[in-house]
């Protein structure tokens, strides 16, 4: 059926996807000329003071979620929370460095299926040196927030940057990430509108889902879990850029595919593979989710 080809269709396409990023990246690394530099290599300096502060809080001793919620913008009970990560000046050299990318004539790969404009960050060779430390060092906080979602041992991720303005993408329909939790971060530049949404966590649905509205706060980011239904509502005007980071625990998705809800049947695959991992041989996978507490 035509259905039928679609989907076979889309599924050869995934499966180039990752083939493509590969030889983009070599051809961005060997001829693209970073504006700012800098940028690539995750500093102190870049991170706003209040966020290094959180850091410190939450990787002292007796540190626990109430303490730390006191840091943080809490909304309804879903579990959404935002706190301050990078500077303004950090925010707008980066936005700098995503539009001399985005105006060069270096391949490019869309971010997801959802959005049309944007740049995946690993292929401008941001993990090791930026992202992964970022990662990591978001470990203590989300180890507290999360530690169902194995938010002590979120080992990979995947992140881009999206970009809204009024003649590309607007705004962003209903979905849930694939990842445990999510990061998402307001890099600017001026906008109005374009609030964020979100309604139930996908596992945990209600006849009549209940929405709140978040609004993007500069240099801020949201922390949710993935699977939170949200989308984001129309730009009214300007250009909004947002960096996403989605964070992913092996030691769950190992148990459970988050997107179909199986325990996953794994292949070979190049770099993170959506987070799945093979246990090393004579390894017995883990049995619950308490590796992470260990």
């Amino acid at each position: 059926s035509v259905v039928y080809l679609q989907i076979e269709a889309e599924v050869q396409r995934r499966k180039q996807l990752i083939h493509q990023s590969v030889e983009r990246r070599a051809i961005i690394s060997k001829c693209y000329k970073p504006k700012h530099p800098e940028v690539y290599t995750l500093q102190d300096s870049f991170l706003a003071p209040e966020f290094l502060e959180i850091e410190r809080f939450c990787s002292s001793p007796g540190a626990d979620l109430q303490g730390l919620l006191s840091y943080l913008e809490s909304f309804s009970d879903k579990r959404i929370y935002r706190l301050p990560v990078f500077t303004e000046q950090f925010c707008q050299a980066l936005v700098e460095e995503l539009e001399n990318f985005e105006q060069s004539d270096m391949p490019k790969g869309r971010p997801n299926t959802m959005n049309n404009y944007g740049v995946l960050l690993n292929e401008l060779g941001m993990d090791e040196p930026f992202l992964t430390p970022l990662r990591e060092r978001l470990l203590p906080i989300t180890a507290l927030l999360y530690p169902e979602l194995g938010g002590a041992c979120l080992d990979s991720h995947k992140a881009f940057v999206v970009k809204y303005s009024l003649h590309e993408d607007l705004d962003l329909s209903s979905h849930y990430d694939n990842a445990e939790v999510t990061l998402n971060v307001s890099l600017g530049k001026e906008f109005t509108e374009g609030n964020l949404y979100f309604g139930d966590f996908n596992q945990d649905p209600t006849p009549v889902p209940s929405y709140i509205e978040v609004e993007h706060v500069g240099g801020r980011g949201l922390l949710h879990r993935g699977g939170q239904i949200h989308g984001a509502l129309p730009i009214a005007s300007g250009e909004r850029w947002n960096l996403i980071v989605w964070m992913r625990s092996s030691a769950i998705r190992n148990q459970l595919c988050p997107m179909c809800l199986r325990k996953p049947e794994l292949v070979e695959a190049e770099g993170f593979g959506d987070g799945f991992t093979e246990p090393l041989p004579r390894e017995e996978p883990p049995q619950t989710v308490n590796v992470c507490a260990l």
